[in-house]
């Protein structure tokens, strides 16, 4: 089909919209139903998109749509039909295609429809199209929530995309050829929206409460119209050139006319004295030809120096795959009045809006509410208007929102993100580029910031500034972003000014560091975590009589002092092992401060351990009394821990850590990459460079690393440049290396040789010290006659022995205590008294034993027999199993057995005993044991063994305290929360009885008063004696029930929340579900029919508790009169 000759439909329903007589548009009786008509068309269009581009080879937008909406804005159906195909129209033609088409015929249509989209741009450059949306846009925003229908809403939002698309239109190179200064058509329609008042809109709807789901099209719009700008040409707009930039272009224009100066001289130098016919030619000697004979020249002296063998070849052409990416980035200056409004912009913004848009932008993000690749938008956001307001007097509070260590860890993150998507996408890698240069920016603009923070005069903003730097210092990804982005730095992804920035960046941080070091010998940084065992040393194992005497004067320190002692913080929150695996850490420094006699310091370790290990009463349970924490600190005294150190996060001198690294051919290279276009960078650039190059050289004194021959080229090439006076830093510097490198080879004379190859730390130590033999340093431990004829007298002594290990054996028993197990195996094989070091391999921890006999399982099948009952029935088997195994292998055969059906039953079992209740110990355990097997009737056989542990009675002294709370509470009119609790409690142990799995449940209130409540301090302390817990971080909102409770223990909580009330039914009034707990004192004195009457009790709560949900299905009768009801049922069973 010819696209230039457009569909007799399509004709005919473009002809139906109506007609243009001079200014004035006509519109025709069928205008709406035929724009809805070609609404459908563009659905339906095929992969060229023939149909978009019919209606813009037909010109529909500029001829019909513009003036329907400028001339009939009243008609509003006839308006949101107009909007919404132009939003159609004028999308971008990525969007349309996906991709940039490789076809050539799909590449045609793409670029078709881009141009049809200049059209579409120079059109909407007008006045009165951006006034009518902007009234339009005006009168919606002033409709309350309520009153705003559903259309309106869409109707907003298709204003806002009709805006981002004409924006997002990109300029046409061939027909916007002006100059800086000149009005482009971006310009126009910059002017519009501003003339029209649709700025003063966004920033409206960017700082409205009201307006928040906007935020992300507001910045969006932003964004496009900032495209082409720079921070710095908006901030120095409309004000005159201070002294400081009169003298910077004053320097750069001097140091052009040097260039040019010296070039003129080069040239005229390089005239010859005779006419260019007599030029002659010349022989070169020692230069070889094609065949044998020398080089003949035939040119002038003056061009030797350029001569090449290349000289005339055909260039080669270099893979597509192989080129060096190109930088995308345009920059324009625009015209000033344009430039002047866009400031005022970026000023009321940074005062009204920026802080509460990127709060909400960051929500969205976080939420994942946003689409894909909207973080960008953020990003941009984030390093333009910090870089507006640092050159604007840099108010740090206008920026608090993004001036935090949470947002170098955004960024980090996205960094980190990007570039493992570079590798791995390998087809979108440019793109991923472009983005991690986006990230780079704002990471490069937060350092900036903060930099310029602490230049300030205001004392609180430079402590402030300080915690952010104490913060990205002492982190290792904060620091080695940069080493990793320079390392993986790749040319064909990853265009010059990425490579520009980073280096800049790293430039910065390392300065910032230097200064924060600065008169501060002992900071430190984070390094990664090694783990190593302890050395084979002399035994000091304390003995028994040590261990008491220790333990007599901690008891009688912590006495006297009335176990009164400050907090501890038993983890290190900087560690890589995460807190929940911390514990058997915690338990070791608990033990360490025993030993050390520091008892304070072990028992503050001892309850902050308890506060964050809960688990399992490890620790000790809430409500230890004093005695009991003296008894579990003897405990651990006396345990035997395990001997393995673990050096996590270890702390050293931070600039010394960070110079260190640098030193390396991967991080250089990046560096001279850069420099070779040395011409072309800002002086700026150049310094970063060679700054970074003065620290691997001469501070680090690995002047060696750059003794390449690449670099000496480069070099050759600067000391040579006319304009060498110009670079008056990278001519000293290079002159340094040369003289270094000269000095070096006078005395090594392999240097030459060590030019064709870059070096390592190890190969530069070799060139400048000396080489070793076979290029390696091997250093030999020495042994004395003496101490080989006493290794070789204890072999014989101890080589019959049966030990498995002798070299274990041997080391404690040499003289010298500083020779090693490598050491020793080393010597032995020397001297001839083994053959090989696998001879002598430690045996590792373990056995080796697979199979099991039949007498082997039937001497655990009578172990699991004898022990079963036992509360560590795994541990009890270990210890008297005949072959030692691993506890792995040990559970394995039991479940294989058939022994148990489920690894858990052989969990060591944990009883939870009350604290404080000392007297009747035996009683409550037998409640418990009660209360265990009449759970067990009530249970299903499948539930967690763990679960059934867990069960216990809940002390009466609790009960009564959450009585009086819930009495509290009704009293002051709060009956119906605590009701709404209560149901939320059984509806929390339904479900867990149902799906078998236990998770927080958050309490949201749904109704007003339930609400009130919550914030209500009486109803909180109900709360906590019930035991939920409360929001634990900024991040949670709600109140949650723990995980940690059983299905038993919810439906006690809720029990234990029906109001009392007295002379009803005979006596107290007693819920449902509050029987085990009520009866258990009377059954401390009753006959062996107790468990039978408690089991028939449960039975019927049970069977009312079903009765009870089954009315609630059926009818509406609320649950307190059902409530009711039951209550006399369940107490005549108990009263039976």
């Amino acid at each position: 089909m010819d696209l230039y000759m457009m569909n007799c439909e399509l004709l005919a329903t473009c002809s139906a919209l109506g007609y243009l007589e001079g200014e004035t548009y006509h519109k025709e009786p069928d205008c709406l139903e035929s724009v809805k008509d070609l609404i459908r068309y563009l659905r339906h269009e095929d992969d060229t998109r023939d149909i978009r581009q019919q209606l813009g080879a037909g010109q529909i937008l500029q001829n019909d749509l513009l003036p329907i909406i400028t001339q009939h804005g009243q008609d509003k159906p006839l308006f949101d039909a107009c909007i919404r195909l132009m939003v159609n129209l004028t999308q971008p033609a990525l969007l349309c295609f996906g991709k940039i088409p490789d076809d050539p015929a799909f590449r045609h249509h793409f670029l078709q429809i881009v141009s049809y989209l200049h059209a579409y741009k120079e059109a909407f450059a007008n006045e009165k199209v951006f006034a009518v949306l902007s009234e339009t846009l005006y009168n919606l925003l002033q409709l309350d929530w309520e009153q705003r229908q559903e259309e309106d809403n869409l109707l907003i939002e298709r204003i806002l995309l009709l805006i981002r698309n004409v924006l997002h239109v990109p300029a046409d190179p061939y027909e916007e050829k002006n100059v800086d200064d000149d009005a482009s058509v971006h310009d126009k329609l910059l002017w519009a929206i501003h003339m029209s008042g649709m700025d003063d809109l966004l920033k409206f709807l960017a700082s409205a409460q009201s307006e928040q789901q906007w935020s992300m099209h507001v910045l969006e719009v932003i964004s496009l119209m900032f495209r082409d700008q720079t921070p710095e040409q908006l901030v120095s707009a409309g004000h005159s050139r201070s002294a400081q930039e009169k003298q910077k272009d004053t320097s750069e224009l001097e140091s052009l006319r040097q260039k040019e100066q010296a070039e003129k001289r080069s040239r005229i130098m390089q005239r010859g004295n005779r006419h260019s016919r007599f030029r002659g030619s010349y022989v070169v000697e020692g230069l070889k030809s094609i065949g044998e004979k020398d080089v003949i020249f035939h040119s002038g002296l003056h061009n030797f120096k350029n001569y090449s063998h290349d000289a005339g070849k055909a260039t080669r052409r270099v893979p597509k795959r192989k080129q060096m990416a190109r930088d995308t980035d345009s920059q324009r200056r625009s015209v000033l009045n344009v430039r002047l409004f866009l400031r005022e912009f970026c000023v009321d913004f940074l005062e009204n809006c920026y802080n509460r848009l990127m709060y909400l932008v960051k929500e969205s993000l976080i939420r994942e509410h946003a689409q894909q690749h909207d973080e960008t938008y953020y990003m941009w956001a984030l390093s333009f208007f910090m870089a507006f307001n640092r050159g604007n007097g840099c108010k740090a509070e206008l920026v608090s929102e993004t001036l935090s260590v949470r947002a170098f860890h955004f960024i980090e993150k996205n960094i980190t993100n990007y570039y493992e998507m570079m590798l791995t996408d390998k087809k979108e890698a440019t793109s991923w580029s472009r983005r991690m240069h986006l990230a780079l920016k704002a990471y490069q603009e937060l350092l900036m910031t903060v930099n310029e923070m602490d230049h300030s005069k205001d004392e609180n903003i430079r402590q402030s500034a300080n915690v952010i730097k104490s913060n990205i210092f002492y982190l290792m990804e904060y620091r080695e972003i940069f080493l990793t982005l320079l390392r993986k730095f790749d040319e064909r992804m990853q265009p010059r000014s990425f490579l520009r920035d980073l280096v800049e960046s790293t430039h910065l941080f390392l300065r910032m560091l230097e200064r924060f070091c600065k008169g501060r010998n002992n900071l430190l940084v984070q390094a990664k975590r090694t783990t190593r065992k302890k050395k084979p040393s002399a035994p000091t194992e304390n003995t028994p009589e040590a261990l008491e005497e220790t333990w007599k004067i901690v008891s009688e320190e912590l006495q006297s002092c009335g176990f009164q002692v400050k907090g501890a913080v038993p983890f290190d929150a900087a560690s890589e092992i995460p807190v929940t695996e911390q514990r058997t850490e915690a338990m070791i420094r608990i033990q360490d401060a025993v030993l050390a006699r520091t008892g304070p310091e072990a028992l503050s370790l001892l309850r902050a351990a308890r506060e964050v290990w809960p688990e399992g009463n490890v620790f000790g349970s809430a409500e230890v009394q004093p005695e009991e924490e003296l008894e579990l600190l003897k405990q651990i005294l006396f345990a035997e821990l395990p001997s393995k150190i673990t050096i996590e996060n270890c702390d050293i001198p931070a600039c010394q850590s960070i110079k260190v690294v640098f030193a390396s051919p991967n991080i250089v290279r990046p560096y001279l990459i850069l420099l070779r276009s040395y011409a072309t960078n800002t002086p700026h650039t150049n310094h970063c460079v060679v700054r970074m190059l003065h620290r691997v050289g001469v501070d680090l004194k690995m002047d060696a690393l750059l003794f390449q021959l690449s670099v000496f080229y480069l070099f050759n090439k600067i000391l040579s440049d006319p304009a060498a006076s110009a670079y008056k830093e990278l001519v000293t510097f290079a002159k340094y290396i040369l003289n270094r490198f000269f000095a070096l080879a006078a005395r090594n004379n392999k240097a030459f040789i060590e030019l064709l190859f870059w070096k390592n730390v190890g190969a530069v130590r070799e060139m400048t010290e000396g080489y070793s033999k076979d290029g390696c340093f091997y250093h030999y431990v020495i042994w004395t006659p003496e101490e080989e004829e006493e290794l070789r007298q204890l072999y014989e002594e101890h080589k019959d022995s049966e030990d498995p290990d002798i070299v274990e054996t041997l080391l404690p028993l040499l003289s010298n205590t500083n020779r090693t197990r490598r050491h020793v195996v080393a010597q032995m094989v020397s001297m001839g008294l083994v053959d090989s070091v696998k001879d002598l391999k430690k045996e590792r921890k373990g056995t080796r034993i697979v199979l099991w006999t039949e007498d082997q399982e039937q001497e655990l099948q009578m172990l699991f027999e004898e022990y079963k009952d036992s509360e560590d029935i795994l541990g009890n088997i270990l210890k008297h199993l005949t072959a030692k195994r691993s506890r792995a292998r040990v559970v394995d055969k039991i479940l294989s057995m058939g022994l148990v059906s489920d690894r858990r039953e052989l969990y060591k079992k944990r009883r939870r005993n009350t604290a404080g209740k000392t007297p009747r110990r035996d009683a409550i355990t037998g409640d418990e044991e009660e209360e265990d097997e009449l759970e067990d009737e009530l249970m299903d056989e499948d539930e967690d063994e763990e679960e059934k542990e867990e069960v216990r009675v809940v002390p009466e002294k609790k009960n009564r305290r959450r009585e009086s709370a819930v009495e509290k509470n009704t009293s002051v009119g709060l009956s119906g929360p605590v009701l709404w609790l209560q149901n939320c409690l059984n509806r929390a142990a339904d479900d867990r009885e149902e799906d078998g799995v236990s998770h927080p449940v958050p309490l949201v209130p749904l109704t007003e008063e339930n609400e009130d409540a919550m914030e209500n301090k009486s109803f909180q302390r109900l709360l906590r004696k019930v035991g939920i817990r409360a929001p634990a971080d900024e991040q949670e909102s709600f109140w949650r029930i723990p995980a940690t409770l059983s299905i038993y223990q919810l439906r006690v909580l809720a029990t234990s929340l029906n109001p009392l009330k007295e002379n009803e039914v005979g006596g107290p009034a007693e819920s449902e579900e509050s029987v085990p707990s009520s009866v258990a004192p009377q059954q401390e004195d009753e006959g062996p029919d107790s468990q039978e009457l408690r089991a028939q009790a449960l039975r019927a709560l049970l069977l009312a508790r079903q009765r009870k949900r089954s009315a609630e299905d059926t009818n509406s009768e609320p649950d307190f009169i059902i409530l009711q009801n039951l209550q006399p049922i369940s107490y005549d069973l108990l009263a039976v």
